[in-house]
């Protein structure tokens, strides 16, 4: 059994390693995020992170840099924040590697999602006669590649409702109460700065034209940070109604995919690729598209994760057909009354999910607070 104290260097090292991989936060989507760091008598050999225009996993970045300063890594220890793969893909196995560059010990934060593959890599170590350590900061790991894991086991990218939200738990003021073509801000600068993160942290934004005809919404990624692929803004709009002067056809860059369920003229949809929108058509059933068709038509585009950012309909549909895998609820001083829009058509106030939800987190930001849970686990249970 591990000492105390090694246990506290293996969480410190292990922490540089995850601190690596989230730095990689969009710049590896479809492939997960990782973090490499290999260690000597307490000494950084090497270090890194994949990126997926390197090819390179986070491994593999790690021996190389050690090997440039010249080091030997032999009896060292690797901390990686996902269990080394097995198999070959665009590069060989990284537990291959480890085994040739003759690591002594492994300390590996979870294993991989992927029921086919999980446990392959950690096999190949101990066969090898490396020391395997499993479990460490498991659950920081996971959530950095919460997106993937679902994906991998359903192959419909996973969903993060966010909503702003007033203290009474409405969305918005009555129609008839707001200036219209305007957004309507309920929580203050710190909380609208945690949705760009959000946004930064998906591969596609998801509204409705409901929300688009009410706010002229931009939806864009404006975290300042990098991303390997633009952030996918798609409008669920069964009758192809989206203006071409809308903020969203404006600034479309190929970057606004318009998800619909009829067969507009040509020449609308035309007009509309030609802004640089994306049009594409999916099953739909007395005017409403079929959400799981959505879902399906993202995850072939390699779409891992979705924040849903809709009006009352579109989140009372997503939650009522259990489609919603975590929520991000951020609420408001201001009281709204009852005649005000909804949470979500069909629910009566978010405080209805909570008894669905587990491992709750409280956060304040400003005057505003936020409420993050999970409805369903990403991750298999062991």
């Amino acid at each position: 059994m591990a000492s105390t104290e090694q246990l506290q260097r293996d969480r410190e090292h292990m922490r540089r390693a995850l601190e690596l991989a989230s730095e990689t936060t969009s710049l590896t989507s479809p492939n997960p995020q990782v973090g490499c760091v290999i260690v000597q008598d307490d000494v950084v050999l090497g270090e890194g992170a994949h990126l997926y225009d390197r090819y390179d996993h986070a491994e593999i970045v790690a021996l190389k840099q050690a090997a440039a300063r010249g080091h030997s890594v032999k009896g060292a220890t690797a901390y990686v924040t996902l269990e080394p793969c097995s198999h070959h893909g665009r590069t060989g196995p990284c537990a291959d590697a480890l085994v040739a560059a003759g690591i002594a010990r492994a300390v590996v934060a979870t294993t991989d999602p992927n029921p086919l593959v999980s446990g392959r890599g950690l096999e190949k170590l101990r066969a090898a006669g490396i020391e395997v350590t499993v479990g460490v900061l498991q659950q920081e790991a996971r959530e950095l590649n919460e997106g993937f894991a679902h994906f991998i086991r359903a192959r419909t990218p996973f969903v993060t409702l966010k909503a702003g939200l007033s203290a009474d738990g409405k969305l918005a003021p009555q129609a008839s109460h707001r200036i219209p073509n305007q957004p309507y801000w309920l929580t203050g600068f710190a909380a609208r700065n945690q949705v760009q993160v959000l946004r930064h942290q998906s591969d596609a934004v998801l509204t409705g034209i409901g929300t688009v005809l009410a706010d002229d919404p931009q939806l864009t990624d404006r975290s300042g940070l990098s991303r390997r692929r633009p952030l996918l803004r798609i409008v669920l709009d069964t009758h192809l109604r989206i203006s071409r002067s809308s903020q969203l056809v404006r600034t479309a860059d190929h970057d606004l995919l318009l998800l619909t369920g009829v067969s507009a003229p040509d020449s609308r949809i035309s007009e509309l690729v030609r802004a640089g929108a994306q049009v594409e058509t999916v099953p739909h059933h007395a005017g409403l598209l079929s959400l799981p068709a959505v879902l399906s038509a993202l995850a072939e585009r390699n779409i891992l994760s979705v924040l849903l950012e809709g009006g009352s309909h579109i989140n009372g549909a997503f939650l009522q057909q259990k489609l919603v895998d975590k929520v991000v609820l951020f609420s408001s001083s201001i009281t709204l009354g009852d005649q005000a829009v909804p949470f979500a058509t069909g629910i009566i106030s978010p405080s209805e999910l909570e008894p669905s939800l587990h491992r709750i987190t409280r956060t304040a930001f400003g005057a505003d607070t936020s409420v993050t849970g999970y409805l369903r686990d990403p991750w298999p249970t062991e």
